[in-house]
């Protein structure tokens, strides 16, 4: 399944486009806000328990449409998911900058958290669908280097650049909400791969939407990988939306301090690819995300402990498995016996339910930790990694044949 007869280079084409709409459409949309949550504050006049729950409810908002819009990718096709979703990311997404005080923040955060988790997982299914298992590690690793250069640049130049050049923290999220028009064209006009349901819908034999969610949950591996990714992903998310502040209200300069979440970023985006190809050739994925796992749980665990430049290492620790980690993350989930390409939609957004309930909850907890002491709210997110990382210890992995 490298590709269709005659169309070797076309997937190219198509890993180039969704590594490019994880960049602009989903990663530097949503992490723009941690750096400019300091000007919505001030504004709006939020305090720090308040910025933790908005950044959580696009965690709830994910966890609600995950599964759903995982079904959808299944049932609809992952190209024609994408294009419909891009269209709606656009003006959503500008709804943000119409806030004028919480209520009004938190829902529209809500509403553009309810689309782009179906982006996501259609990305992550085009892969699946146009690149075999020998290559499936890598085209993942792209598309995660492409999340993780959105989340380096926008948090980079967010606040400092665009902010003040564009008049205020409201202009940058219309700014980045005109991107995924260009995006939902581009997705319209490409083609699909010969196997995506968009194709075939109605095809004998054909699972409802209700027969594939009861199969996908009686999958153990899928519970387990849903375990995991809700305690590493609370603790990166959490970690993410309060290091700036945190680091702020240590007295660093603003430039700094969206540096560190800059540096974050940039570590993950330089290894992604070699952790992924690192997965492609082991017969073992389980053993790559147990390692990154553990850098993780090293990484925020020392941002609870050093100061000065050692937070530099820290950051840079954690941050450099970050991207890797989920680029490997989701091949296993596709890999796992009874998931594969045909459900792995659905698959994605019952583990991704997981992991925007955590999402939700980790944010607001552990920043109200930070009334007690400002390192506080990384002791919890760690715990929270360690959970993750327990779940990951217990999925049953096939074993699979390394390439030569």
């Amino acid at each position: 399944m490298d590709s269709q007869p005659g169309e070797s280079n076309y997937r190219w084409y198509v890993l180039t486009l969704a590594a490019l709409t994880a960049t602009l459409v989903v990663a530097a949309p949503g992490m723009c806000m941690p750096v400019l949550f300091e000007e919505i504050a001030g504004e709006l006049g939020l305090n720090l328990v308040q910025i933790g729950l908005v950044w959580g409810l696009g965690a709830l908002a994910s966890a609600i449409t995950s599964l759903v819009g995982g079904v959808i990718s299944d049932q609809l096709g992952a190209r024609r998911t994408l294009y419909i979703a891009c269209l709606l990311a656009g003006p959503v997404g500008a709804l943000r900058g119409l806030a004028n005080n919480l209520v009004t923040l938190a829902a529209t955060v809500f509403l553009f958290g309810l689309v782009t988790p179906m982006i996501m997982m259609s990305v992550t299914r085009i892969c699946g669908l146009w690149f075999s298992q020998r290559q499936l590690g890598l085209a993942n690793g792209m598309v995660s280097m492409g999340a993780a250069l959105g989340f380096m640049v926008s948090s980079m130049i967010s606040a400092t650049l665009l902010s003040p050049w564009l008049g205020g923290w409201r202009y940058v999220l219309f700014f980045y909400s005109a991107i995924p028009i260009v995006f939902s064209i581009l997705w319209y006009y490409s083609k699909s791969a010969a196997s995506d349901t968009d194709v075939s819908v109605g095809k004998a034999g054909m699972m409802s939407p209700r027969q594939t969610i009861a199969h996908v949950i009686r999958i153990r591996n899928v519970w387990l990988l849903g375990l995991g990714i809700l305690g590493i992903g609370s603790c990166i998310d959490g970690t993410l939306g309060y290091l700036p502040l945190y680091l702020r209200g240590l007295g660093w300069p603003e430039a700094a301090a969206d540096g560190a979440l800059s540096t974050f970023s940039a570590a993950g985006m330089i290894f992604v690819i070699p952790i992924a190809l690192w997965s492609d050739r082991l017969a073992r994925r389980k053993l790559v995300l147990l390692v990154a796992a553990l850098m993780t749980i090293a990484g925020v665990g020392l941002l609870a402990v050093v100061d000065g430049k050692a937070v530099w290492g820290a950051v840079s620790i954690a941050g450099l498995v970050r991207d890797g980690f989920m680029a490997v993350f989701l091949t296993m989930l596709i890999e796992t016996k009874g998931v594969g390409t045909k459900h792995a939609g659905t698959a994605m957004g019952f583990v991704m339910f997981f992991s925007g309930l955590g999402r939700l909850i980790a944010p607001p907890l552990g920043n109200s930790l930070a009334t007690t002491a400002p390192a506080l709210p990384f002791v919890f997110w760690t715990s929270l990694a360690v959970a993750g990382f327990l779940g990951l210890l217990l999925v049953r992995e096939e074993r699979r044949v390394a390439p030569v």
